[in-house]
């Protein structure tokens, strides 16, 4: 009985591998993830040590990036700076599966008021200008980590709920959803038992987009100066100090641009193929 969940496992993992971009990007992420945790264990240089007489330097081998504006070190930050946005990006994706999760299974699964209700909740939010949102919740409520991550997962569901809002009633309708109902199974069961373990794909390629999207809104906002707040450092909020210095000091814009871009860009090309590897209907 396990043999056959297995092997569909390793058959779509070996579909993914032989995918030149999604594996390419596949690796990149574990190598960037990797040196983000790693690195500030072996480079031991505090992220907010100052030292203006070093201030704007080349890169050296004390330095391996240079140095910023008030002489600290700038692959001390970019690794600072690694760890918080890839947390703030990850938090804020689970926020907004959770919740894209909640009302789509909900609206799907019971219809009638329930639906309506959830999913023109869902349309409205969608038809808000999402940035513009999300920078009036960071005015009115503070610009702490804790609430970067609330309000951007607040304001990225919508996309989810109505991918799983349609799973939901494709499975809804199959046959062995309902003889489960019909042996007397109770909704709630059906639904966590039955519905929602046959939307793990959708699930899957939908944290790996979101955690792109959720990265790039946070390094948008940090680049406004409406996000991660200094001295913590994050990507984008190194960008909105290297904007003075893009002429004398190119590279303190860069490193940061090159790294976001790198990791959004590697988390849709692995979005789109596990897309392709785990929904047939793209193969």
């Amino acid at each position: 009985m396990t043999s056959a969940p297995k092997s569909k496992r390793h058959g779509a993992w070996y579909r993914l591998l032989r995918q030149p971009l999604p594996c390419a990007s596949l690796i990149v992420l574990v190598v960037l993830h990797l040196a983000v945790v790693v690195g500030p264990r072996v480079w031991t240089i505090s992220p907010q040590a100052t030292d203006p007489i070093n201030a704007l330097l080349d890169p050296s081998p004390e330095h391996p990036l240079g140095t910023d504006e008030l002489g600290r070190d700038e692959l001390a930050r970019m690794l600072q700076g690694g760890q918080v946005s890839l947390v703030v990006g990850f938090c804020a994706m689970l926020t907004s599966i959770v919740l894209g999760l909640l009302v789509g299974a909900l609206a799907g699964f019971y219809g009638g008021i329930a639906s309506a209700v959830l999913m023109r909740l869902t349309d409205a939010m969608l038809a808000i200008p999402g940035l513009f949102l999300i920078l009036a919740a960071v005015t009115v409520f503070g610009a702490n980590p804790v609430t970067i991550v609330l309000i951007i997962g607040a304001t990225s569901w919508m996309p989810v709920a109505r991918v799983i809002f349609g799973e939901t009633l494709r499975w809804k309708a199959t046959e062995f959803v309902q003889a489960a109902q019909a042996l007397g199974a109770s909704g709630p069961y059906v639904l966590a038992r039955h519905i929602l373990p046959q939307t793990t794909a959708s699930l899957v390629v939908s944290a790996t987009l979101g955690v792109g999207i959720a990265i790039l809104t946070e390094s948008a906002i940090s680049y406004l100066g409406l996000g991660i707040q200094p001295p913590t450092a994050s990507w984008g909020n190194m960008l909105q100090n290297a904007q003075q210095y893009v002429f004398t000091a190119a590279a303190l814009a860069v490193y940061p641009g090159i790294v976001v871009t790198v990791v959004v860009l590697a988390y849709n090309f692995l979005g789109d193929g596990l897309r392709d590897t785990l929904d047939p209907r793209y193969r």
